[in-house]
């Protein structure tokens, strides 16, 4: 975009231009505004699980929020009356799926997990030239999902801006400091909203197999893909995918419409699954593209299959996902013709089984 010596030629800070803006609003809530010259801003929640909420791309709205969102952590309130919206909301870290009761234990689990309420601790910023090319900013925290004499699991969650490019780059160090083995459900829960999804949009990807959840979403099945406008009383549609990935082990997909798009990138090595979200449903119309280390069956269903992931006592995971604006149609056709080579030259995912779909 700029090269250094222009930036340092006319400016004294380079805040001017890329940032993490730390704030309180007045329900005492602490947000960070992150700001990028590349047109991308967006606004993370460390009393969420610093997850995502607002977002946009040269003013336009990325994702969907939930009315008098963002809400302050509740646990006697249910995951759905404390959904944000929000371009990012992350589930788990011990259950993914519907609520339940555990067959073994009788512990009563809520919907997606406990991760999504929990604070987040450490804050740090850093900024700095990596070279006279690139600049970064990285905004930094720590969430721990804790009990006693139960799961002790710390996450490291790390946001990497470069400035000028419209991207967000998570990477997540889960590690369990407990003396047990404990159960390890991740999804990221990216969830996309009007306009980019309207009546016209379409997502691709580079998929060996898409699978309904079930019967609801077995009606829809064969326009997948496809996005339609607003629609009073429709009920969610649930597909699952096996993707194919590079030599690198990353798979992408694209949602777009016209000159208009995200693009998703992750590491299908710690990330096998994906999960997409249909919910094209009239006001609350909010659809996700969900890469994830599970099935969102709930822990249950994810045992009794042999899918279950476990993370052992003093091990480490490392999870990548990055989400990039396409504001051009040049850009938004390569990324298109990008996936249609994945799809061909791509290998499917091995880890990934979807047996027991659709149920």
């Amino acid at each position: 975009m700029w090269s250094r010596q222009q930036l340092e030629q006319h400016s004294v800070d380079m805040r001017q231009f890329i940032d993490f803006r730390q704030s309180t609003l007045d329900n005492g809530m602490r947000i960070i505004e992150a700001y990028n010259s590349s047109g991308l801003t967006f606004t993370i929640l460390p009393d969420r699980g610093l997850d995502i909420w607002q977002a946009s791309y040269n003013g336009q709205s990325l994702t969907w929020i939930a009315q008098n969102s963002p809400f302050p952590p509740d646990f006697g309130l249910t995951w759905l009356r404390q959904f944000n919206g929000g371009l990012l909301t992350t589930c788990g870290l011990t259950h993914v799926g519907p609520p339940e009761a555990d067959d073994l234990t009788g512990e009563r689990r809520d919907l997606h997990g406990l991760y999504s309420r929990l604070r987040a601790a450490d804050i740090s910023i850093s900024r700095e030239w990596k070279d006279d090319q690139t600049y970064a900013a990285e905004l930094r925290g720590v969430v721990c999902e804790t009990a006693l004499f139960g799961e002790q699991l710390r996450l490291e969650r790390t946001y990497t801006l470069i400035l000028g490019e419209p991207t967000i780059q998570i990477h997540d160090t889960i590690a369990n400091i407990g003396d047990v083995s404990t159960p390890l459900m991740v999804l990221y829960h990216l969830n996309v909203g009007y306009p980019l999804v309207a009546a016209g949009t379409r997502l691709f990807t580079a998929s060996e197999t898409v699978v309904p959840r079930d019967a609801e979403a077995q009606k829809g099945f064969d326009r997948w893909p496809e996005y339609e406008s607003g629609t009073p009383g429709y009920a969610e549609q649930v597909f699952f995918h096996r993707v194919k990935a590079g030599q690198d082990g990353a798979s992408e997909a694209l949602l777009s419409r016209g000159d208009f798009g995200l693009a998703f990138r992750w590491d299908t090595r710690a990330l096998p699954y994906l999960t997409q979200w249909k919910n094209i449903r009239q006001g609350i119309y909010v659809s996700g593209v969900e890469p994830a280390n599970c099935i969102p069956e709930g822990r249950n269903r994810a045992r009794q299959s042999g899918r279950l992931a476990m993370i052992e006592a003093g091990e480490r995971r490392e999870f990548s996902v990055s989400m990039s604006a396409l504001g051009r149609k040049e850009a938004v056709e390569s990324c298109r013709e990008h996936i249609g080579q994945l799809d061909v030259t791509g290998r499917a995912v091995q880890k990934c089984d979807l047996s027991g779909y659709p149920g």
